[in-house]
């Protein structure tokens, strides 16, 4: 079975065969002071977190006459990089950003595979602190010292989370997708639940709690392979006096904790109340991407063209923080709609899980962060009068997918909420991300004081 491979490249004397050493446990990489010591490529074995991926050493990219990126050189470690699912540019921390490093970093972006960063020699806390000027290429950055070990082993973490090994895939291509059916009481989960299944595996009753434990069943539909989570009904903390049902709130909560994605079951007769946003955000919280299925709809009277829209909008304006769920009105009684809910659930899992590569995500951050279309982005901060600017964008991970924005200048961060949401907005625009919720996280750097290097 084929082993993921990495690529470690770089200028000269960086430290990337030292690197290689390291993280191989060998000695297969010549060291030394000359540059262009390793010209071919050296293969080697990783081992971390019970698994082994390959890594290769590349020979150094280094400027001659004729051209910035000699063609032997570059040709060998463009074979790599080919190969490789990810890429560890080694640089030299105590040195800072080169022209060479700025040509490397223009040609990394253009991949679509993970670069992460090792700043390597970053021996001491002053080196440390000056190796963050490398965030301005816009990939993950680690300072570390190759030579000494040290946070060599927060780099291999980076770098195996974003690696796909090959019974990783099969595992992910077998496996089903946790679905919760999550609701206030009575609401018709379970009637919903049997409903999908086509017959009545679970108990059906207006008493509301029947449902007490978070039932799991299995289904396939069209290839698909689904685990659906029948919880108990969720009930404000000062009604769940007994015991039994104080479990249930705790069994809910749980199965959330372990599902991809929850369809929040809304009663379309009673309306929508403060309980249903109470559970939305227990949902949202736990990082699931989220369906609004309003339940009961045949028995809504009266109804007109505009009614559903009407009924959107009271659930918007309850759940402002969920304007991204798709909502669809079902009954599970006549299984009106019933059908919509786990093709919606394939693609809110699949957005869940999605990880935009990187030469798109830096030209999202070229387009609507650092340039953004006829100056319609807000300020990052209140006012607008902070010194405060997003330098860099890199994803961070994914279920749900996380970005991370690099920010310098002001006294400390803090990026205002709407600039915030201005973003998230536009990833939403700009990829496929249905249904699911989006983390956004800060990552300040402070300026220098004056006179201190």
């Amino acid at each position: 079975m084929a082993q993921p491979l990495v690529a470690i490249i770089g200028r000269p004397n960086v430290g990337k065969s030292t690197l290689f050493n390291r993280l191989t446990g060998t000695r297969r990489s010549i060291v030394g002071d000359e540059p262009g010591i390793t010209r071919d490529r050296i293969f080697g074995d990783v081992d971390w977190r019970s698994r082994t991926f390959e890594l290769v050493d590349t020979g150094g990219i280094v400027p001659d006459d004729d051209a910035i990126i000699p063609a032997n050189i570059f040709k060998q470690a463009g074979f790599a990089i080919e190969r490789s699912q990810a890429i560890i540019w080694v640089v030299d921390a105590r040195a800072g950003v080169t022209p060479l490093d700025e040509e490397i970093s223009n040609y990394l972006r253009n991949i679509g595979k993970p670069v992460f960063i090792a700043a390597n020699k970053a021996e001491s806390r002053k080196v440390e602190d000056e190796a963050a000027e490398f965030y301005r290429f816009g990939f993950d950055l680690t300072p570390l010292s190759a030579e000494h070990g040290t946070s060599v082993g927060d780099l291999l973490d980076k770098v195996f989370d974003s690696l796909e090994f090959e019974e990783d895939l099969e595992e992910e291509a077998g496996r089903e997708i946790r679905l919760a059916i999550i609701g206030r009481p009575n609401v018709g989960k379970s009637s919903l639940l049997n409903s999908i299944l086509g017959e009545e595996r679970v108990i059906v009753s207006p008493i509301a709690g029947t449902t007490r434990d978070a039932i799991d069943t299995y289904l396939e539909s069209d290839g698909q392979k689904f685990q659906l989570i029948d919880t108990a009904g969720i009930r404000r903390k000062g009604k769940t006096t007994e015991m039994a049902e104080k479990l249930s709130v705790i069994m809910a909560r749980k199965a959330l904790e372990r599902a991809d994605v929850a369809v929040l079951v809304i009663d379309a007769v009673e309306g929508v109340a403060n309980l249903d946003a109470s559970i939305a955000g227990y949902a949202v919280d736990s990082g699931c991407s989220i369906i609004i299925a309003v339940n009961k709809w045949d028995a809504v009277e009266e109804k007109e063209t505009n009614t559903i829209y009407e009924f959107e909008r009271g659930i918007r304006q309850q759940m402002k923080f969920l304007d991204w769920a798709p909502i669809v009105p079902i009954s599970a009684l006549t299984g009106q709609r019933v059908t919509k809910i786990l093709p919606m659930a394939v693609r809110a899992n699949e957005a869940r899980n999605l990880r935009v590569p990187t030469a798109q995500l830096n030209k999202f951050f070229e387009e609507s962060i650092s340039q953004p279309r006829g100056g319609t982005a807000p300020a990052p901060v209140k006012g607008g009068v902070s010194r405060l600017k997003v330098q860099y964008i890199t994803q961070g991970g994914v279920r749900p997918p996380l970005f991370v924005l690099f920010t310098s200048g002001g006294s400390k961060a803090g990026l205002h909420f709407s600039y915030l949401r201005y973003v998230e907005n536009r990833l939403r625009e700009t990829f496929e991300f249905f249904a699911t919720p989006i983390r956004l996280k800060e990552r300040h750097k402070l300026r220098k004081p004056v006179g201190k290097r």
